[in-house]
């Protein structure tokens, strides 16, 4: 099997809530049904309360052996001892980020709809590259479609690459009802925040929408660089 860089399955994404407390419990939830990886994005919120959250994700996620990753903020990312920082079009250069962060901070890439965006940014040795919305998504409804034709390219893509290779990971509208398709059309990882995070039982979404990838490849991908922190 594949060897990644990022882990397979269910990437879960945070909603909007200014509770901390609530969120918390909900992260719980979700690792409790099988959740791999978790980003913090909060893109209203103001900086000092943002950073009060990735505070209190950061250990529990440590515990709860979920990946984190903070969107946008990769200082932040590396201020809080998370895993990771995820970088769309108008963030940080992945370049810079990797140049000046070191090689055990995880990077994702926004590629939207675009393959070639996605060649270009595996020179900064992403961990994965994420491509989206794969369906319509309540987030953001006027996102750019992906078909999931796209994710097939990716992974054809990103398995030129050296092994452990990056992943690739589908966001936009996905559910426990199409997990599934999305799978088995390219994707190692699905980002997902309404399905799992409003869904009345979390821990049966998590479930659910981890359920396609329940025969991972081998889990070499990188050593999160807090993990051995206590």
């Amino acid at each position: 099997m594949t060897a990644l860089r990022f882990p397979r399955g269910l990437y879960g994404v945070t909603p909007e809530w200014d509770a901390t407390d609530k969120l918390l419990e909900a992260v719980s939830l979700a690792a409790a049904g099988g959740m791999s990886a978790l980003q913090l994005r909060r893109k209203t919120l103001p900086e000092a309360e943002r950073a009060a959250q990735a505070k209190a994700l950061a250990p529990l996620c440590r515990e709860l052996g979920v990946v984190f990753l903070i969107n946008d903020h990769w200082r932040l990312a590396l201020d809080v001892g998370a895993d990771g920082v995820h970088l769309g079009r108008d963030d940080a250069d992945p370049v810079q980020v990797r140049k000046e962060a070191g090689p055990d901070l995880l990077i994702g890439v926004s590629c939207y709809d675009e393959l070639d965006r996605a060649r270009r940014l595996l020179a900064a040795e992403p961990d994965y590259i994420a491509f989206g919305a794969v369906f319509p998504s309540p987030t953001k409804p006027h996102a750019v479609r992906a078909p999931l034709s796209l994710l097939t390219q990716a992974r054809a893509l990103a398995q030129e690459h050296i092994q452990p290779r990056p992943a690739v990971a589908a966001i936009g509208g996905i559910t426990p009802n199409n997990a599934a398709i999305v799978a088995k059309s390219g994707a190692d990882c699905i980002a997902v925040i309404t399905a799992l995070f409003e869904a009345p039982d979390i821990t049966a979404a998590a479930q659910a929408c981890a359920a396609p990838f329940l025969t991972p490849p081998t889990r070499s991908w990188r050593v999160p660089f807090n993990s051995s922190q206590p």
